[in-house]
């Protein structure tokens, strides 16, 4: 019988245990895998005109109950009986004999760990039988437990004194987010597929929704606090910037209001500022109406930073639509400072002609004066020009630069939206775009002319004037700052960090769904972003210990698709590509599944691992 043959083969743990698998012959398949304190014995089974005998496995499953597993059928008491007669009783004292023999052929096996499990082709699969399982949520929860998080949970269930484990539903909710973004019903199903399965039900989440919401102060300060334990936060600079999310609702409620929309979508939505440190990490988030100004919104969540977090020494970093004389006169107090940019459109009559003006520039690398009409046209520099700035009572620096190249990819940009706006004069189909600045109708004008007393007709037109206006800024930049004494060079870099709070939007807008927002308390929906908050956290952290080596989209597919076959309930086979990836993950997570073959014992001490639980 095939069923007994052993061939070791692939190494696949550090305890040195064997993974087998025998090719299928006769509608049969063996593997071997590892097991630790098995029990071989006899059993039998009868139909109606035989009797069957087999050495079985016994084993604790999944449930912590002892059953077993057929692993060698010896052959029936009629087929026996012929060599190992003449009585039944005859035969059974050879079955245990045999068992005996094979209990000894595997202790003896215990040095290259090869075990073999049956399986049957001719057997279905039980019912509502799991077999695959999520392992990718292992690596967020690394970090998830080293932000101490679980510690946070404690506090709040030692206040709250409710009796679920609100520690499992905050994390089941994160890794759902990273692995899978849904809704909150769909991200309870997600988790039910983990390695570990959900400790509490569906309505325990829900209900753990209004504390989350209510707590949402506490755990971001908790989170700051801990994060300190992952290395020295560079909260020395801090950038900020707002976003919006919209509902799937018509009716405006509560902070669901209409308002101008980044996305452009007719529906009510709920603003967000965050704040994010010099390394990309995000420090604190608050919400706001939909109809509020983003300038409001600044003050209050930079007061929860100074006060609750204890972060009063940093530059201030924003866009200019969050960069008003008002928001620099705060950032201009105490230990604070700010650099934040500045739209050249928006200047003086006077400052504008000299921001425009192509002399005075020096290059940034070596601060040598530049003539800008002499550079190559394939020249790659940067170039600056500074002067003070004091629009109102504030002492500043209005730093002008000058990329080449950002001019070229500006001037390439404005070719194609011309072509498309000469394609429409052509054919005769304009439609302009009026919440889309970059719509190429904006360069046809309209004149509206009379002939021989008729009525006036509109004829359209290529506005080269407004084209060439356009060209005037291509390649230029400016900030304001009140570091009047810092280098250019230092001041820019920190600038040019900000489209990293951009690509922190763009990962929870994207990649983990943050919107639409399909619940409707204010205080759900503050639990909600608090979730997506937290997951961007502990991504950016995992990103970051990966030293921004792969991309976002390549870090999530692997995560999403690290699952894991569960091989009659005694340990799994991973279903996933191992690549550098992997082993870099495994690395900075301090546990490693990429072997052909984890026992229950190990999967165990695996999920230990990723709890900092050795």
């Amino acid at each position: 019988m095939l069923a007994g043959l052993m061939v070791p083969a692939f190494f696949v743990s550090n305890y040195s245990f064997y993974f087998i698998v025998l090719y299928s012959i006769m509608l049969k398949s063996v593997i071997y895998y590892t097991q630790e304190g098995f029990t071989m014995k006899v059993t039998t089974s009868k139909s109606k005109n035989s009797e069957s005998f087999y050495i079985a496995k016994s084993y604790i499953n999944n449930k912590g109950k002892s059953t077993s597993v057929n692993m060698r059928k010896l052959g029936t008491l009629k087929e026996l009986l012929i060599d190992h007669g003449p009585t039944r009783d005859d035969v059974m004292r050879w079955a245990k004999e045999e068992a005996r023999l094979e209990t000894l052929k595997y202790k003896k096996e215990q040095k290259t760990k090869a075990v073999p499990v049956t399986f049957r082709s001719d057997q279905k699969l039980d019912y509502d039988q799991q077999v695959l399982y999520r392992g990718g949520y292992l690596f967020p929860q690394a970090f998830y437990y080293r932000l101490q998080l679980d510690k946070t949970c404690h506090k709040l269930r030692e206040k709250y004194k409710f009796k679920y484990d609100i520690n499992a539903i905050l994390s089941d909710l994160i890794y759902a987010r990273v692995l899978e973004p849904a809704s909150k019903r769909s991200s309870y199903k997600t988790a039910s597929e983990f390695l570990e399965k959900p400790s509490y039900q569906l309505h325990d989440l829900y209900r753990s929704l209004d504390v989350l919401g209510n707590e949402c102060d506490f755990i971001q300060s908790e989170v700051y606090k801990n994060s300190h334990l992952l290395g020295k936060r560079n909260d020395k600079i801090l950038y900020y910037d707002c976003t919006n999310y919209y509902f799937e609702i018509e009716q405006e409620n509560g902070d669901k209001k209409y308002g101008k929309s980044k996305e452009h979508r007719p529906n009510p939505i709920i603003q967000m500022g965050m704040f994010m440190d010099g390394d990309g990490i995000p420090l604190a988030f608050s919400l706001f109406p939909g109809n509020a100004n983003e300038q409001t919104s600044l003050k209050p969540l930079e007061t929860k930073v100074l006060q609750d977090f204890d972060c009063t020494k940093f530059i201030y970093c924003s866009d200019a639509g969050l960069g008003s004389e008002a928001i620099k006169r705060i950032n201009h107090a105490g230990e604070r400072a700010f650099i934040v940019t500045q739209s050249i459109k928006k200047l003086n009559k006077d400052d504008k002609k000299w921001a425009l003006d192509k002399n005075g520039f020096r290059r940034v690398s070596d601060d040598a004066s530049v003539d800008l009409s002499e550079i190559p046209e394939d020249d790659n520099g940067l170039y600056y020009k500074d002067a003070p700035y004091t629009p109102q009572d504030l002492h500043q620096r209005l730093i002008i630069t000058y990329s080449p190249k950002y001019a070229r990819y500006q001037k390439s940009i404005r070719d194609a939206q011309v072509e498309r706006a000469e394609k429409m004069l052509s054919t005769g189909t304009i439609k302009k775009e009026r919440r889309n600045p970059n719509d190429p109708a904006r360069f046809i004008g309209k004149i509206a002319a009379t002939e021989d007393g008729e009525s006036a007709k509109i004829h359209n037109y290529l506005d080269t004037e407004k084209i060439e206006q356009e060209a005037l800024y291509d390649g230029i930049y400016a900030v304001t700052t009140d570091l009047l004494d810092d280098d250019v060079k230092d001041i820019l870099k920190v600038s040019e960090g900000r489209w990293e709070i951009e690509e922190c939007f763009r990962i929870m807008k994207t990649d983990f769904e943050a919107r639409p927002v399909f619940l409707h308390d204010d205080i759900r929906i503050k639990a909600h972003f608090l979730i997506c908050f937290l997951a961007l956290v502990i991504y950016r952290y995992l990103e970051r210990d990966l030293k921004n080596a792969f991309s976002c989209e390549t870090i999530l597919a692997k995560l999403r698709a690290m699952n894991f076959a569960d091989i009659q309930e005694q340990g799994f086979i991973p279903l996933y590509t191992r690549d550098k990836l992997t082993d870099t993950l495994h690395n900075i997570c301090g546990f490693e599944t990429d072997y052909k073959f984890i026992t229950k014992r190990q999967m165990k001490n695996i999920q230990k691992k990723s709890k900092g639980r050795v």
